[in-house]
């Protein structure tokens, strides 16, 4: 099976839309493989904020950052985050706090970073099938596929979805900073010179704000 038979689902959407949710649903539902873009990028900022690399010295650590970048996914079990491995290790909860997030919206922004990014991106496309979860998943990185849904939500109830998301993890946080850090997050995404966060054309537009997983993903399998 080449790359063009390999079919790919995109899923697009600001932060608490419910993207990776959705994606998983799928995936385990298809037993296809999935890509989390914003995963993706957070095991870089991880990384490189491990191994104190900056935007100044990245191009010159580029090949080594290279060789060791292999990062794989496993869509765990509903209610779950999806699972980061990164060099054998499940990195789960260490990409998935408050300063990486803020981290990797400042390492998204630059071109440099969405450059290096891409190709691994694509890497994910393989047989059976792929759900590829992210922000410019439709318009960029994927704009050939032949399915692309893009969910939003109201910023409120996003911020109540990402509280929750936290508290899962032990952590608590300020419903007000939550929603100033998402419209922050919003308009970072929407304003950037590179790949901002748009629906693609011909993606299939849900609003999440008033169903549930389950209802998402009936109007998902009604579109395909």
């Amino acid at each position: 099976m080449n790359d063009l038979d390999i079919p790919v689902i995109t899923i697009d959407g600001p932060s608490g839309a419910g993207k990776g949710t959705i994606a998983q649903m799928l995936a385990l539902e298809l037993s296809w493989n999935i890509l989390d873009s914003g995963a993706l990028y957070r095991t870089l900022a991880y990384f490189m904020q491990e191994n104190k690399i900056s935007l100044n010295n990245f191009v010159e650590k580029r090949e080594e950052i290279e060789k060791r970048f292999h990062v794989s996914f496993d869509p765990g079990v509903p209610g779950e985050p999806v699972r980061v491995i990164f060099e054998d290790k499940d990195i789960t909860s260490l990409v998935r706090t408050e300063e990486i997030a803020k981290l990797t919206s400042n390492l998204a922004a630059e071109p440099i970073i969405r450059d290096f990014i891409k190709p691994c991106q694509r890497d994910f496309m393989k047989a059976p099938g792929l759900i590829a979860d992210g922000r410019d998943m439709g318009t960029v990185i994927f704009s050939d596929a032949k399915y692309k849904i893009f969910l939003t939500a109201s910023v409120e109830e996003r911020a109540k979805r990402r509280q929750t998301q936290l508290k899962r993890l032990g952590l608590e946080v300020n419903m007000r900073s939550l929603l100033h850090e998402l419209e922050e997050r919003d308009r970072k995404d929407t304003e950037r010179e590179h790949s901002p966060l748009i629906p693609a054309q011909d993606s299939m537009i849900i609003d999440t704000s008033n169903l549930n997983p389950e209802g998402v993903v009936k109007e998902i399998k009604t579109y395909l």
